[in-house]
């Protein structure tokens, strides 16, 4: 598997994000640049300091975007054959056996993580336990914040 597997909606997302910042956020560092420098000494000049901090900032995502979308590995889970495992894509619902409730997370890329949104990163301690697993399998693991246990209601490849 690549560096950087991410969603098809995730590399879209990125797409947005680095379009925004070389036609939008670029320009508009550079007009802020420009007008700094119209205020005379640049030692003592704050705004144009913070303006080229900006545009470093600005052009150090640029670069990280471009990288991640060189080297990454898009998943389509609609187009993969539903084995009703957990693997990259899947949506998967869980009991929480400790705080009795369900939760519902999509395995996503590191950049498409959202817990508010239910996408949690492949990368995370859940997302490693539940791979390879199936709907009614339950899983017991160790967290920072205690032991979780949970069982698998259903996985989704949607």
């Amino acid at each position: 598997m690549s560096r950087y597997p991410m969603t098809k909606q995730g590399e879209i997302s990125l797409r947005e994000e680095l379009k925004n910042l070389k036609s939008i956020e670029r320009n508009n560092v550079v007009k802020s640049i420009a007008e700094a420098r119209r205020h005379g000494d640049l030692k003592e000049n704050a705004e144009y300091h913070a303006a080229k901090e900006q545009q470093r900032l600005i052009e150090t995502r640029i670069r990280e975007i471009e990288k991640k979308l060189a080297d990454c590995q898009i998943i389509d889970i609609t187009q993969i054959q539903d084995s009703g495992k957990v693997i990259f894509g899947t949506t998967v619902e869980l009991e929480d056996l400790k705080e009795i409730k369900k939760i519902t997370f999509k395995i996503v890329g590191e950049d498409e993580a959202d817990i508010k949104k239910g996408k949690i990163s492949v990368n995370s301690p859940l997302s490693r336990n539940l791979i390879g697993k199936s709907e009614g399998d339950s899983l017991k693991f160790e967290t920072p914040s205690g032991e979780k246990e949970y069982n698998i209601i259903s996985v989704k490849y949607l």
